[in-house]
């Protein structure tokens, strides 16, 4: 699996200098983090809901292997709102967990503008036309039951 080893200065605060590295997680852990914070419908299957602040905190958590030893960073740190970790800091350590796990250019802007538009919830896809979680286009009224005209 890669990993990435980054070496931060005070930039960021003496609370956070230090060695850190970051490993390749699973598809299987990625998956189980995106399921745990997305909500689905229940009749068609569409994403209700997904707290992507959530999803990428956990990803970064799951990659981070090695911090330095007054541990500044914990999930519950990189969750909070009021005492979190610098903005600059957070988007440092999502670029390079991005890249380990393979976000493509259109997931990481997409998680960005999900980012930026937290506070709103986006309109899924049409059941016309979704896109897979290994971005191929998958017409879904192809793959659904044709009516009968027996009756």
């Amino acid at each position: 699996m890669r990993k990435e080893v980054l070496e931060l200065g005070e930039r960021f605060g003496k609370e956070y200098a230090g060695h850190y590295i970051f490993q390749e997680i699973t598809w299987a852990k990625r998956s189980r983090i995106i399921q745990k914070y997305t909500k689905y419908h229940q009749m068609s299957g569409q994403v209700v809901s997904s707290d992507f602040i959530a999803i990428q905190a956990e990803t970064i958590w799951a990659s981070l292997k090695e911090q330095p030893e007054q541990k500044p960073i914990c999930l519950e740190k990189l969750l909070s709102e009021e005492d979190g970790i610098p903005v600059e800091l957070g988007e440092l350590f999502s670029g390079i967990v991005n890249r380990l796990n393979g976000l493509g250019v259109d997931e990481t802007a997409f998680l960005s503008e999900q980012f930026e538009d937290k506070s709103q919830t986006k309109p899924s896809q049409t059941s016309a036309s979704a896109k897979s979680s290994a971005g191929h286009q998958t017409n879904l009224q192809d793959s659904q039951p044709k009516p009968s005209n027996n009756s």
